[in-house]
Formats: structure tokens, sequence, C-alpha cells
């Protein structure tokens, strides 16, 4: 019990309230200065009160309450930034995303594939011998060029050459489209 009346004097009172009005517009500027996107800005500055009001009583007291909040402000702009990072490394934009769900989900582009399919099939016992055996060993195996190569034995100018007279075949015969 007198450990924590000992605590409940040792820390002050602070009007967290009172604080977070005091410093909005400082706050803004801080993040504006150091973040170019300014949709990101209030956000970050969101993101910042709330942690501020979630950990406010891990603060010791051994700081102005401002600088404990702008250091709070820092580590979010520095985590912000780290995350746009490996979202452009890894991310595609995201329009060609949407690009790509919206193609391939439509109904007509389904069916469309599934036609296309049905007459590869249909015209796959009259390709020449070395089209069939080179599209089976590429569909039961998904493989690059080099690995195709190895696996038929031939030379890989010989499996360029054959793959691009197949797409030939295929564009011709089955109205393929890669």
């Amino acid at each position: 019990m007198e450990t924590l009346i000992e605590e409940a004097i040792a820390k002050p009172l602070i009007d967290w309230g009172l604080i977070m009005i005091e410093n909005e517009k400082n706050l803004q500027s801080f993040i504006r200065k150091r973040v170019t996107n300014f949709a990101d800005v209030d956000d970050l500055v969101q993101t910042t009160w709330l942690e501020v009001l979630i950990h406010k009583d891990k603060f010791k007291g051994e700081s102005k309450p401002e600088t404990w909040i702008f250091g709070i402000a820092m580590n979010l702009i520095k985590i912000y930034y780290k995350n746009s990072q490996i979202r452009s490394l890894t991310a595609a934009p995201e329009d060609a995303l949407d690009r790509e769900f919206q193609e391939k989900d439509e109904p007509e582009n389904i069916l469309s594939a599934r036609e296309c399919l049905m007459k590869a099939v249909k015209k796959f016992s009259v390709m020449p011998k070395k089209y069939q055996q080179m599209l089976k060993v590429l569909i039961e195996n998904d493989i690059g060029y080099q690995e195709l190569a190895n696996k038929l034995a031939i030379p890989i100018g010989t499996v360029r050459s054959r793959l691009s007279r197949l797409r030939i075949f295929l564009r011709k015969y089955v109205h393929w489209e890669p």
C-alpha cells in the first residue's frame, strides 16, 4: 500500500487531454516536415495520440510530456518509412493488381480461356510430335528453358526456336494470346 502512495506522490498528475490540445499543431508540423504524403500525416498524428493514450501509464516523468510524445511520433515515422520501403519493393502497383483480378475474374474471360483450352486439346493430336512432347513436359513440370532443354536432351536454342513456333501454331489454330 505504501509503495502505491509513494509512486503516486513521485509521479505528477498529468492532464493528457490538455497536453494533446496544446501540442496538436506542433505535432502535426513536426510530422509534416518529415513525411511527404500529406494524407499519411493525419494518420500518423492520430496514431501518435492513440499510442500516447495507450501507454500514458508508462510515462515516467523523466522528461517533459511533449518530449515523450514527439519521441513516440518519431518512432512511428521510422516505422512508416520502413514499411513503405518494404511495400515498394514487394508490391505490384495497385492498379495493375486490380486490373489483373478484374480481367481474370470476368465471366467472358473465363469462358474464352476455357474455349481456348478446349481448342488446344483438340489441336494437340495434329501438332507435330516435337511440339506435343515439349508442351507435355512444360505443363507437367512448369520449368524454364534450360531445364526443358536438359529434360528433352536438346540445345537451349532449339528450345527457344520450338517454343516460338509453338506460340505461332497456338495463335494461328487456337487463337491464343499470351
